[in-house]
């Protein structure tokens, strides 16, 4: 029995614009068998094992998606909200710590949520070999059995064999040069360092304490405040944001004497950017990935995403082409690790592309923004069965809505009344309202909004749901 730790943080700028900041790719269906998530997929594949209620790692602004993921893929979990990204270690800690809680000494899988696996079967397997180590008071690290000479990756040199299936860890190694990356994956003697772990949550503490002490306090002081909300658990901000800033490599396992490397050959990838999910991708016979609408003639090699739009090619070849509804990604395989600095302008030019998608989710459902102009907005408002926005006014804009399908209940100056599909309401500048669905199918409405100022701050919430 383990409890799988899923590690659901990070940004995945690499894969804009279908990552974002407020949506990135461990939320999002990549991979051959893209009807699940990465984060569903992540808990599907230990399915069948003799896995506890798993513990994600999560941070505020993607509580709610988190969350949803959960609920539409059918399973419970605990959330550990982070107050601020602090890297894995404190993650990692904190998920031991809430582990423990109970007096019990659990063995921990500690995973990323945005990691594709092609070989589940395999997989598996290297984790009960795992399993067995962990047992005997090791820390197992898995290593990927390299199938090129990656320099995108650090590698992990095994040392002497602990047994059938492990060895201990001689060395950890940054990101290499080509001519090294060569030699290393020469010599058989080398992993790619996968970032995933299994061991006893006490183990794994004691040698937090034992090397990287303050991170060990830190988060000790964090998680004996915790407090529920909700689906979440949140830890003490003021003693969190204390901790450093530090991976669990560098906190522990380049620096115990416990570690031992567990080799995976399970057709793995961190899908760190469009070259790295084309290599994974199932192909046409021209050696083209396709998701979505697109027509190719004389195309070679290409990555092409595109689910609301046509796309079309002609004569290109080794190519990515990812539209989403507000941006569209042109870039050659070989180039695409510079995506990232398509990002870093993006951000400081404080553009909404950076952080969101023209469709955005919250707690009650999402919204899509059709359209705007200098005086209007069009959104499409999807609330889910049961829930309900908050209680809110604003002082510069008025509200028209037009139910599309389903049955809303709209709360306007303390009046309610319930409008149904090609009926509309009129919210005027200064009242307040709130739309909830009672009805047992989404309800979507057209949203226009009017006045001389349309940014998100003229929200003035009353009730908070």
């Amino acid at each position: 029995m383990f409890i799988p730790v899923i590690m659901a943080g990070g940004s995945g700028s690499r894969l804009w614009p279908l990552s974002r900041s407020a949506f990135p790719k461990q939320f999002l269906a990549l991979g051959n068998h893209n009807s699940l998530t990465m984060l569903q997929s992540t808990l599907d594949r230990i399915n069948g094992m003799s896995a506890s209620e798993a513990i994600i790692i999560s941070n505020e602004d993607h509580r709610f998606v988190v969350a949803e993921q959960l609920r539409t893929f059918g399973q419970k979990a605990s959330i550990i909200l982070e107050p601020a990204g602090r890297n894995t270690a404190p993650a990692i800690a904190l998920a031991a710590m809430q582990a423990i809680k109970h007096g019990e000494d659990p063995i921990l899988l500690v995973l990323a949520a945005d990691h594709i696996v092609q070989n589940v079967p395999a997989f598996q397997t290297s984790i009960r070999d795992a399993h067995t180590i962990a047992k005997q008071d090791k820390l197992a690290t898995f290593g990927i059995v390299p199938t090129a000479p990656e320099t995108g990756y650090g590698y992990i040199k095994r040392g002497k064999k602990e047994d059938e299936s492990a060895y201990m860890v001689d060395q950890f190694v940054e990101k290499p040069r080509a001519d090294l990356a060569e030699k290393y994956v020469a010599s058989g003697e080398y992993y790619w360092n996968s970032g995933c772990f299994m061991f006893k949550a006490s183990v794994f503490l004691n040698e937090l304490k034992k090397h990287s002490p303050e991170i060990y306090d830190c988060c000790l002081k964090a998680t004996s405040k915790t407090t529920a909300d909700l689906d979440f658990i949140r830890v003490d901000k003021h003693e969190f944001l204390k901790c450093p800033d530090d991976s669990v490599d560098y906190a522990v396992m380049e620096r115990t004497d416990k570690a031992v490397v567990v080799p995976m050959d399970a057709g793995w990838s961190d899908v760190g950017s469009w070259s790295a999910l084309w290599d994974v991708s199932e192909k046409d016979s021209a050696g083209n990935v396709i998701h979505g609408d697109a027509i190719t003639e004389n195309t070679e090699g290409c990555y092409i995403y595109a689910p609301s739009k046509l796309v079309a090619s002609v004569g290109v070849k080794d190519i990515v082409v990812v539209e989403t509804k507000d941006a569209v990604l042109v870039a050659h395989k070989d180039s695409v690790q510079q995506v990232k600095k398509i990002v870093e302008h993006l951000k400081a030019e404080n553009r909404a592309e950076y952080r969101d998608h023209r469709e955005v989710y919250r707690p009650w459902g999402k919204s899509d923004a059709i359209d705007g102009g200098e005086r209007y907005k069009v959104n499409r408002i999807t609330v889910q069965p049961g829930k309900k926005q908050s209680l809110q006014m604003h002082y510069h804009r008025a509200e028209h809505w037009v139910v599309v399908s389903g049955t809303a209940k709209v709360s306007s100056n303390g009046d309610e009344q319930i409008i149904t599909e090609n009926q509309s309401i009129y919210i005027p500048v200064g009242v307040s309202h709130m739309v909830e669905n009672p009805g047992k199918m989404p309800l979507e409405l057209i949203e226009i909004q009017s006045g001389s100022y349309l940014n998100e701050d003229d929200v003035v919430r009353l009730e908070e749901n």
